[in-house]
């Protein structure tokens, strides 16, 4: 049987906690349901044997407590939320348990902002990873040498997992179901959540935030020239004589600020206009 573990963090999301565990007893039915074995031992892990989520609104009660002597062949870290330094400094435990967790052999599965919790470990240096497309910019910054995959609903690399925003977490659980059982049955709970099963990316609901927290005067107007110009040619001479920069002054001070280059920022607010 394999052994499964949903870490229940300070501060996490209720339904990326729950969400997993209703999945994973969904195939143990029906596995019973067809005269076979349960296949996996799930249990709720975490600090405290009660941790409270939302503020205090619920109260998650944990199976067991976090150990060194219990070592899982899978753990899921669900999303935590609020301000994310906070929360991880609240979970200062966790992150040294779930990189001992690895270490041992465990693969390691991040279900949306829970990338954030997973690259606190380490682990992710030099590593592909994914998460909600509306801080992927905020990763970026608190990690630079993870790989984040933009729009990328699954991401997998050295026995660690990482999915997409919100609900297309269901995408990363089916994927996990089908790795340690069969399509067969990675189909089945597709169907009985009613999940689109092929959906791969997250681009579609991503909505382009402009990239403007920063305080580079020049650069903030030469992004406002690109917003209120999507159906014109600009060039980036055009635009560097429009705010007083040299081209390649524009392009480095661009880049610095944006982390796009100006030929990639023109095609991503065309393509979010386009959306639109």
């Amino acid at each position: 049987m394999k052994k499964v573990a949903i870490l229940v963090p300070e501060s996490s999301v209720v339904q990326a906690t729950a969400d997993p565990q209703y999945c994973f007893n969904a195939v143990n039915q029906f596995f019973q349901m067809s005269g076979k074995e349960p296949l996996f031992d799930i249990r709720l892990v975490g600090t405290r044997l009660s941790v409270e989520l939302s503020g205090g609104t619920y109260t998650v009660h944990v199976d067991s407590i976090i150990s060194n002597n219990d070592i899982y062949d899978l753990v899921f870290i669900p999303a935590i939320f609020g301000d994310l330094d906070k929360a991880l400094e609240l979970n200062a435990r966790n992150i040294a348990w779930l990189k001992m967790q690895h270490e041992n052999g465990a693969e390691l599965a991040s279900l949306c902002l829970g990338a954030f919790l997973l690259a606190s470990t380490g682990l992710l240096e030099g590593k592909k990873c994914s998460t909600h497309w509306g801080f992927q910019e905020q990763f970026k910054k608190m990690f630079p040498n993870v790989n984040m995959q933009e729009g990328n609903i699954i991401t997998e690399e050295h026995r660690i997992y990482s999915s997409g925003g919100a609900t297309s977490y269901w995408n990363l659980l089916i994927h996990l179901v089908e790795k340690y059982t069969d399509r067969a049955t990675a189909i089945l709970i597709a169907k009985y959540f009613a999940i689109d099963i092929e959906r791969d990316n997250q681009s579609l609901f991503a909505i382009f935030q402009g990239q403007k927290n920063h305080h580079d005067e020049p650069i903030l107007q030469a992004q406002d020239l690109i917003e209120n110009n999507i159906d014109s040619k600009l060039t980036i001479e055009q635009i560097a004589d429009k705010v007083a920069l040299g081209r390649r002054s524009l392009e480095r001070r661009f880049r610095q600020a944006t982390n796009n280059s100006v030929l990639e920022y023109i095609q991503r607010v065309k393509i979010e206009a386009a959306k639109r």
